[in-house]
């Protein structure tokens, strides 16, 4: 078939379209990056992942991590050093033990009595009632550095012992320790295993020895400004950003931005066949492909945004630095981007340069051939497309329950094996300490409470300074099980009940628990509001009702599919021991918005071709013309994603690899199976109520119009 270049609109994208303004366009962004690049550098300095910048902001466990910080030596790092030996500790062993608290008391003068508390002859340290080992608690004061600055040289101080005697750092700043390391150097790792990943599918997509640099190095630009705009953010604003929504940043800018590279190239391919001045092309391109980026940047940002209800600090506050991100990519992808491929030229296509042509032959290609099978079979694709979401979604069954903190490591590390030890061989410390903080006056009164509270191994009064007294106390249970998280529950109705004491409860299991329970409450307000937006803006971009129920159905069902699937990989091949609390979420907000993206990016094309060729015709029209493009964004997203799973941490793996799965499962299944062919099988009046949706009326005296579905019937 033959298509003939149409002249209209050439004179006024001409005028659009002068050799001037791709050059200032470049030097615009030229000025920008010699500001924004320094910054982007920054970013790192001002990351936290201090408890009180990401527990709930109103849980009663976050009051107690503030409280603790503001007073003197609450801010002190709990490390627990665990000594054991198969056969029994020895005199050499006990000596020893000795001889490293003394040792480290002195390097790291203790501010508070040890939270273990100390034994009858006042020794800090403590035997177990099996004989095989010996423990003791060490507060480290901040002054001394962080938990990571502080965990290797303890560790390094106590290697001298005796053959055979095992020592395990342990506790609450230990695991902080070793949660940290993990992060260390996370940012650059993240982005230079990126920028890898997209190069080498960028190459094998263009397979031009030059066209894949153009949208890397753009999105590298895009990137780096994103940083600075969100190291800006914090300091002009004081939103918190931690290293994980820091990882998440680069990954969305990267993937969504080279997306949109995708897609615009592909328009620009197809209007330089059809126009000589490679300026007028990128002028008919943008036209056509800038409405649905756009569109798709507007969805993503205002789900995003939708997490500023959100009570979880850490979720609350991705909300504008993933915006941040996806606005820098848009801005940058429609305007640097499209600059310098005009600059370049159409040799930038080498070795295939398209053509301009008074008539394009177009081929009815793979996605075309794909097109009129799904015609021919509509209810036999949308079925089988249902069907094998369905299976997927059976996996749901499985464990999804919230994965504990010792858990989130994929190789445990000495402070959770330390953990295991410590219950093993101090069954009465065996979770790990909650700290109460009360009114001194009632502080003996709490105390007796706990200590007859069920679940409660051990209490310990502690300082008082700064109107406030506080209580360490010691569950029995495992921690971050079940009956801990009951114990912590009893244990503040009991001291909630005393009337005057302002008790509160706190320390690393109640923050778990807290931040647990609010993850829960922040799903059931953010989900659906995440659901309206979103709907919004596919009402306002597709002009419709039914179409933009249509496509939110079909992403929620993709969101089950990729979720129980993933629930099973985790489950019998990873061996996972639940999901962390924060992945549903995410992977629902980042799989509903990113994955409308692939229905935006066909359905409006499908919508423009329909205003000329019907809706039949035009929805195969668009799957032929966006199928290759959108296979490749789909790609390239799910592969930006999967980087996070190369990460030694179990909740970053999860969220890699269900985004990355629920984007493929979008892309490959949902978007060129699913969709078309429900919009066969509705019709026009998927376009209801639109203009769209309505027969033709033919002119007075005519014969009426046969409309598109009656000719699908007859052919």
């Amino acid at each position: 078939m033959a298509v003939n270049a149409a002249p209209s609109g050439e004179a006024s994208a001409g005028r659009l379209a002068g050799r001037w303004v791709p050059w200032l366009v470049i030097g615009l962004w030229v000025a920008l990056a010699a500001v924004m690049v320094p910054l982007s550098g920054k970013l790192s300095s001002v990351t936290t992942d201090r408890a009180v910048d990401t527990l709930p902001a109103s849980a009663e466990s976050t009051k107690v991590a503030v409280l603790e910080d503001s007073l003197p030596g609450g801010e002190d790092n709990t490390f627990v050093f665990v000594y054991h030996r198969a056969r029994g500790m020895t005199d050499a062993d006990r000596a020893t033990v000795e001889r490293h608290y003394n040792t480290l008391a002195k390097r790291y003068p203790p501010t508070a009595t040890a939270a273990a508390g100390e034994d009858d002859e006042g020794s800090p340290t403590r035997p177990s009632t099996d004989g095989k080992a010996m423990m003791f608690t060490l507060d480290v004061s901040t002054t001394y550095g962080g938990p990571e600055a502080i965990v290797g040289p303890l560790r390094e101080a106590a290697k001298d012992r005796p053959a055979g005697l095992e020592l395990d750092v342990t506790g609450p700043a230990a695991v902080d320790g070793d949660m940290d390391a993990v992060f260390d150097g996370i940012d650059l790792q993240v982005f230079l295993t990126t920028v890898v990943v997209v190069t080498l599918l960028l190459i094998l997509t263009y397979r031009s020895p030059v066209l894949w640099l153009i949208p890397l190095v753009v999105v590298g630009v895009a990137a780096l400004t994103a940083m600075a705009t969100v190291y800006l953010l914090v300091k002009g604003f004081g939103i918190v950003v931690n290293d994980q929504n820091s990882a998440l940043l680069t990954i969305l800018v990267f993937g969504v931005g080279t997306d949109y590279a995708l897609l615009l190239i592909a328009r620009y391919r197809e209007a330089l066949h059809h126009h000589e001045n490679v300026r007028v092309a990128m002028v008919h391109a943008l036209r056509g492909a800038a409405p649905a980026i756009v569109a798709s940047a507007a969805t993503v940002v205002a789900g995003l945004l939708c997490l500023f209800v959100a009570d979880l600090n850490s979720t609350s506050g991705l909300g504008p630095i993933g915006a941040a991100g996806i606005l820098c990519a848009l801005v940058a992808m429609l305007t640097l981007f499209p600059a310098v491929l005009v600059v370049l030229g159409r040799r930038i296509f080498w070795p295939a340069i398209p053509r301009f042509s008074t008539a394009v032959e177009e081929k009815p290609g793979l996605w075309g051939r794909l097109g009129t099978a799904i015609s021919r079979r509509r209810w036999v694709a949308t079925l089988s497309s249902l069907g094998i979401m369905g299976v997927l979604a059976i996996g749901l069954a499985g464990n999804t329950g919230a994965l504990r903190e010792q858990d989130q490591f994929l190789s445990a590390p000495e402070s959770v094996t330390g953990f295991t030890v410590l219950r093993q061989h101090f069954p009465e410390l065996g979770g790990q300490p909650m700290t109460i903080f009360t009114r001194p006056a009632y502080q003996e009164r709490v105390l007796d409470i706990v200590k007859g509270t069920h679940g409660v191994a051990e209490a310990i009064p502690g300082q008082t300074s700064g109107g406030w007294a506080d209580i360490s106390v010691f569950p029995t249970d495992a921690p971050d099980s079940t009956a801990e998280y009951d114990t912590i529950k009893r244990v503040r109705s009991a001291v909630h009940a005393v009337s005057g004491a302002a008790a509160i409860v706190g320390g690393p299991s109640a923050e778990n628990l807290d931040t647990e329970v609010t993850t829960s409450r922040d799903e059931k307000l953010v989900i659906p509001l995440v659901l309206t937006v979103v709907l919004i803006v596919l009402g306002l971009l597709l002009r419709a009702i039914v179409a933009p129920l249509v496509l939110m159905a079909t992403v929620i069902v993709s969101f089950a599919a990729a979720f129980g699937g993933s629930v099973f990989v985790f489950d019998t091949i990873l061996g996972f021991k639940g999901v962390d609390y924060s992945v549903p979420l995410l992977a629902f907000l980042f799989l509903v918005a990113l994955g409308v993206d692939y229905n935006i990016f066909l359905v409006s094309r499908a919508r423009e071709e329909a205003v000329r060729l019907g809706t039949r015709d035009g929805m195969l029209k668009a799957l032929s013309a966006t199928g290759g493009v959108i296979t490749s964004a789909g790609l390239v997203l799910a592969a930006t994603f999967a980087v996070l799973a190369t990460l030694p941490l179990v909740m970053l793996i999860e969220v890699g690899f269900l985004v990355a799965f629920g984007v493929l499962l979008d892309a490959l299944l949902v978007r060129s199976v699913l969709v078309p062919a429900l919009t066969l099988l509705i019709g026009r009046r998927i376009w209801w109520p639109s203009r769209l949706s309505r027969p033709v009326e033919p002119p007075d005296g005519q014969r009426p119009l046969v409309d598109d579905e009656e000719l699908a019937l007859q052919r």
